[in-house]
């Protein structure tokens, strides 16, 4: 069979990672066909379009999407820019849709996939089977593999410290904000201005709504942020500051610390909430040792995010039993265990399940970690696409070298995620026989930093 008669590969989700995929599968000659839930290239980008990336744009461009979009006469935005969501998703993600043409559909949102004809147990001919992936339209698609990259921007992690909600949490829907407040927004301004907000969580995020509800409190008296954290306060809270190899993260950290600083937010911290209950028109969280916040207006919950795998029910996934990541990439990458600074590249290998031709991509094949970088992503693809295309030797090798990103100090374990060492991204020694990246300026490799994904 041609490539040409042959089914395409499924793509599932037109984000940054999906869009790369595709790419690097046209490069190779193998048709993609990518099935966004949204109306646009980057839905889920847009949807945090408010917020600046702490990666420059140099980091945030596959190469593979570069050379498809060199000959349709795309600027490239300057390199050493700070793009916000709205900005990548407008200058980069959209071009690089429309320069895929009708290899990128709209409004397919995908409801199932499974193998053409058998469900999760039979064993006879699952492997000569294509896939049949499901749409919520009714339709199917046949598909000769399936790349999940739909990341998991859809999965927000509740206020409850043990993973479910907390008690009273549905009923004050109302009250609980699950994503970074744009404040530039009239309607999401007087939401917050002159009140008093808890900020739960202590990632990048959280670190993005204190600062901006800090610059709001000089502007609107009364405004008020109470900072929730999980973990304990130390050193490493504010993340790695001037020392961080990723300028603009640590400059976060620096203004999050500035609006604590001024009084403008108060820390609770070792604060695990089991519920959530009302005081007339106001809210108090209660944590699981009965301690109790103040009155509070507004919750903004910011503890991580989750992967949807309802719709990969009936196809045969190997996943570590608490990262929700493949088995093999899950040691890798287990924020108990590593630090942002100690992530390796990766590829085929790790991402492969039992089912053959099955692949989660991007945020999504991290799980519930949250040390994925961008460039990662861009990696992982490569190596599926490559492998895809039976180039096994190109697909085996490693072509990213990540930097060590973190410093001690910073904020690379996330207690949403699961971590509750409290632990920072603290640069490790050189293994032996693999030398650490030079620095900048060194007489070995240039580094090349790695950019979150995740909306800072």
């Amino acid at each position: 069979m041609s490539e040409t008669t042959r089914p395409p590969v499924a793509v599932i989700g037109a984000g940054p990672v999906g869009l790369a995929a595709a790419a690097h599968l046209a490069g190779r000659g193998i048709t993609p066909l990518v099935l966004e839930a949204g109306p646009a290239a980057g839905s889920a980008v847009r949807e945090w379009g408010h917020v600046r990336l702490f990666s420059t744009w140099a980091e945030l461009i596959d190469p593979a999407a570069a050379k498809l979009l060199a000959p349709t006469g795309w600027v490239r935005p300057e390199a050493g820019a700070y793009p916000t969501g709205a900005e990548w998703a407008e200058r980069y993600l959209q071009p690089l849709a429309d320069a895929l043409g009708d290899r990128v559909r709209y409004g397919a949102r995908v409801t199932g996939v499974a193998r053409a004809g058998r469900d999760r147990v039979v064993d006879a001919g699952r492997d000569s089977r294509p896939f049949t992936v499901h749409l919520a339209t009714g339709e199917r698609v046949t598909a000769r593999a399936v790349i999940d990259a739909s990341g998991t921007w859809a999965g927000p992690g509740p206020l409850g410290a043990d993973g479910y909600p907390a008690a009273g949490e549905s009923a004050a829907a109302d009250r609980i904000a699950y994503r970074v407040p744009d404040l530039d927004d009239p309607a999401v301004r007087a939401r917050y201005a002159g009140k008093r907000t808890a900020v739960v969580g202590s990632g990048a995020s959280a670190f993005t709504a204190l600062a901006g509800l800090a610059d709001l409190a000089r502007e609107e008296s009364g405004t008020h942020a109470v900072w929730v954290l999980r973990r304990g306060l130390g050193e490493d809270t504010f993340g790695g500051g001037e020392a961080d190899q990723l300028p603009a993260r640590g400059a976060l950290g620096l203004r999050a610390r500035a609006a604590v600083e001024a009084g403008h937010a108060s820390a609770v911290h070792g604060f695990r909430t089991a519920a959530v209950e009302r005081d007339g028109e106001r809210l108090v969280l209660v944590a699981d040792d009965g301690r109790r916040t103040g009155p509070v207006d507004e919750v903004i919950a910011l503890t991580g995010l989750r992967p949807d795998l309802s719709f990969l029910s009936e196809v045969r996934l190997g996943l570590d039993e608490r990262l929700s990541a493949p088995v093999a990439l899950a040691p890798s990458i287990d924020p108990n265990v590593h630090s942002c600074g100690t992530v390796r590249p990766h590829g085929v290998t790790e991402l492969s399940h039992p089912e053959e031709g099955l692949f989660l991509a991007g945020m999504k094949s991290y799980g519930r970690a949250p040390t994925f970088l961008a460039m990662t992503g861009h990696e992982q693809v490569r190596s599926i696409a490559a492998a895809l295309a039976g180039d096994h030797e190109a697909a085996r090798r490693v072509e990213l070298t990540l930097p060590e990103t973190g410093v001690c100090g910073g904020a690379g374990l996330s207690d949403e995620a699961g971590a509750d060492s409290g632990g920072g991204c603290c640069a490790p020694a050189p293994r032996p026989g693999r030398p650490r990246p030079a620095a900048p300026g060194g007489g070995g490799p240039r580094p090349r930093r790695g950019p979150s994904l995740s909306p800072p």
